[in-house]
């Protein structure tokens, strides 16, 4: 199966539409969010064509292949007009002998871990800042930010297929590349 991995889109409507536009080119079959769906939070300025009715609009004509987790701008109002679960505080997903743990990252993150085996893939948002680093017992990603990129990094997403994970930004060029 191959899974799309996005993050911290903040009720960006162009950026939103243009994650949509990825996800069609991919032909991914699955859209991971790891949160910050709607709002923008008080740290972040607004991005670019804050909308969220927009983006409730365009995500829940895609709902059935939606999976989200919660992210620490999402609240009980927000599941009240998005027609996928986005209250869910962590995802399991398995990858060969690995199991992906995906949450947002603001309360499990590499400074403090969830339960996790050796081999298993600690995946979050929350930073803005896309990243893959190799721990002794797990490995640390994060796809980055769809609207709000932070450290000089790209707008983007992750696609994750036949256990190899590719950081892309919105236009399909490659960034990194993880095998698991």
């Amino acid at each position: 199966m191959k899974w799309m991995i996005a993050s911290d889109i903040h009720g960006s409507a162009y950026y939103c539409s243009r994650l949509i536009e990825a996800y069609k080119t991919e032909q991914a079959e699955r859209l991971l969010l790891l949160g910050d769906v709607l709002y923008h939070g008080p740290r972040n300025d607004l991005p670019r064509d804050y909308a969220p009715k927009k983006v409730i609009e365009m995500l829940n004509a895609m709902k059935d292949d939606i999976f989200a987790v919660r992210g620490n701008c999402e609240s009980e109002v927000d599941q009240m007009v998005l027609q996928f679960p986005v209250l869910a505080e962590y995802a399991l997903i398995p990858a060969g002998d690995s199991l992906i743990y995906a949450v947002h990252g603001h309360n499990y993150n590499e400074k403090n871990l969830p339960p996790l085996h050796k081999g298993d893939i600690l995946l979050n948002g929350h930073t803005h800042v896309p990243k893959c680093v190799e721990h002794d017992d797990y490995v640390y990603m994060n796809p980055g930010s769809v609207s709000i990129p932070k450290e000089d990094s790209h707008h983007g997403y992750m696609i994750f297929e036949d256990n190899v994970f590719i950081w892309k930004d919105l236009d399909g060029e490659v960034k990194n590349i993880y095998e698991i």
